[in-house]
């Protein structure tokens, strides 16, 4: 139902925000807020055809949308659990649970396929105070489009000036090291391969962790190393970037 009724993020409704920060550059994250969750389901079902709920189980406040099907007379829910805010505690766990039950009804699913988002030093005014670095520049999306299976294939980020400063590669993702045996953990060769392909895009280790929740990189999953090898493949060069 979803698929057929939910549309697509415009640029304006995606937020960058600043995953990891290193000397030689920072990586950024693609994000969707509460308000545009609400938009898009009352674009797609009307204000009277979904609801929201929350309740705490164990301590983690979950949130239910439920969304009425008018073939069936019933109201379908789908549910997840959100995360702890530094700040504003109840009123963060809310917003982020009801973010991700949006997610499983697939608004916004899209950002999940997101390429790496690397911006080198050169592009972005990093600055360090305290052994630690940070950049004050905004970014946005300036352009964005979808493929046939509402995967992102052309991605372009701009500084607050309006200058690019990332353009997604559009090419397939190269074949090297994904066929593999499908183990509990990546082999030597993988790794070095992956190694290979970071010093190549200048992405930093601790931004594929971030990006895809990897505590060891050494024992992701399989499919972990597959999504990893082909987001790196569509990054551009370091010295081309």
């Amino acid at each position: 139902m979803e698929q057929s009724l939910i549309r697509l993020l415009k640029t304006d409704e995606i937020e960058c925000r600043v995953s990891v920060i290193k000397e030689n550059g920072l990586s950024l994250l693609l994000y969707k807020d509460a308000r545009v969750d609400q938009r898009i389901l009352d674009e797609s079902f009307g204000p009277f055809g979904w609801k929201r709920s929350h309740q705490s189980i164990e301590g983690n406040l979950y949130c239910t949308v439920e969304i009425y099907d008018k073939e069936t007379g019933e109201w379908i829910a789908k549910q997840d659990v959100g995360t702890m805010s530094y700040s504003e505690k109840e009123k963060g766990q809310a917003s982020d649970s009801f973010k991700r039950a949006c997610f499983n009804w697939g608004i916004g699913r899209e950002l999940y396929t997101a390429p790496f988002i690397w911006i080198p030093a050169g592009k972005a005014p990093i600055q360090k105070k305290n052994d630690k670095f940070y950049c004050n520049e905004h970014f946005s999306v300036d352009r964005i489009g979808y493929n046939s299976e509402r995967e992102i294939n052309c991605l372009v980020i701009v500084n607050e000036r309006g200058k690019t400063v990332y353009e997604m590669k559009q090419e397939k993702a190269k074949r090297q090291g994904l066929e593999t045996g499908g183990g509990d953990s990546i082999t030597e060769a993988q790794m070095e391969l992956l190694q290979k392909e970071l010093q190549r895009t200048g992405v930093e280790l601790q931004a594929v962790q971030a990006r895809y929740r990897i505590s060891e990189p050494e024992k992701m999953s399989e499919d972990s190393y597959k999504k990893v090898m082909a987001a790196l493949a569509k990054t551009k060069s370091m010295e081309v970037a």
